[in-house]
């Protein structure tokens, strides 16, 4: 039965006639007469006895005014429990990453959380790149993209993706005759990152730290281009993984190098404080990262 019909029924009993329901229901008299004749010889019984004055209810329309009343009791229910949770569902995200090439696709996601949720503020903390996780405890960001779980109490994590980092060299540099990169290939090279210190870059701390080896030269371009540049004129190399490129034209002489034999493979986490963990507009923004992540990595 469609609802419209429990409707009508509802609005008969409570206004008493059909002339009175006219208002209620926004239709002419003629237009809720003929709605009620389809409903009764759809169902094959009378729904309402009516004489000038009166219109008393069937018992086999009893039994459907008290299933309207119960039908619409749930209807005003259920938009009071989706009206708490959308209260619930306001407020603003600093967010930062300690990988600078997660900043190139965060724009995107931001501008679609603008137009799903209007009531969630993202907004980007730069400043806190190079030490997220003392930024979330004193409250000057909200969540941060990182490589390592957090050993905390007070904070909770998410693993969002994985991936993986490459060398990328010109074609003419002499690495590209080796099969994968190995620590010691690092000794003569110049090494181009984003940015210092360097306990902040993951090529550095994981695979050239724990080896004892320092590059030759060590250069900081944060612009992701001009690092490019100089890596496709022979100047140096550097270490990215492969999706944060997607968004650049790589010059043809570019070429990629796996780092050990097994590859340099890291797991992203989304870190946020465990008080917040829970808070609906938060579980949104985590929902519609991860679901960001993946679509990115395809």
């Amino acid at each position: 039965m469609e609802i419209k019909y429990l409707k009508l029924i509802k609005t008969i009993v409570e206004e008493g006639s059909i002339a009175n329901s006219t208002n209620k229901l926004f239709l002419t008299q003629s237009a809720l007469s003929k709605q009620l004749k389809e409903l009764e010889t759809h169902l094959g019984f009378k729904v309402f006895f009516r004489t000038r004055n009166k219109w008393e209810l069937s018992d086999e329309g009893e039994e459907l005014y008290k299933m309207a009343c119960i039908v619409f009791k749930n209807i005003e229910k259920g938009f009071r429990n989706i009206e708490g949770i959308q209260k619930g569902s306001s407020g603003t995200i600093k967010i930062s990453t300690e990988c600078h090439f997660f900043y190139h696709g965060l724009s995107s996601l931001i501008q679609k959380m603008g137009l799903l949720y209007p009531d969630i503020n993202v907004d980007l903390a730069v400043e806190a790149t190079h030490q997220p996780i003392s930024k979330i405890l004193s409250h000057d960001i909200d969540i941060a993209i990182v490589t390592e779980k957090p050993n905390n109490e007070l904070l909770s994590y998410v693993e969002v993706n994985n991936d993986e980092l490459f060398v990328v060299i010109h074609k003419e540099n002499p690495l590209n005759k080796v099969e994968f990169i190995e620590p010691s290939h690092f000794y003569k090279c110049h090494l181009i990152i984003h940015s210092f210190p360097l306990e902040t870059v993951y090529v550095y701390q994981h695979f050239l730290k724990p080896n004892k080896i320092n590059p030759l030269k060590i250069t900081a371009i944060p612009l992701t281009e001009i690092a490019l540049e100089m890596v496709g004129a022979n100047l140096g190399i550097m270490s990215i993984p492969k999706w944060a490129l997607k968004l650049f034209k790589l010059p043809e002489e570019l070429t990629f190098k796996r780092i050990s034999k097994y590859g340099l493979k890291r797991t992203h986490y989304l870190v946020m404080r465990t008080s917040d963990r829970e808070k609906k507009y938060m579980n949104d923004f985590i929902l519609n990262f991860q679901e960001h992540i993946k679509r990115s990595a395809e």
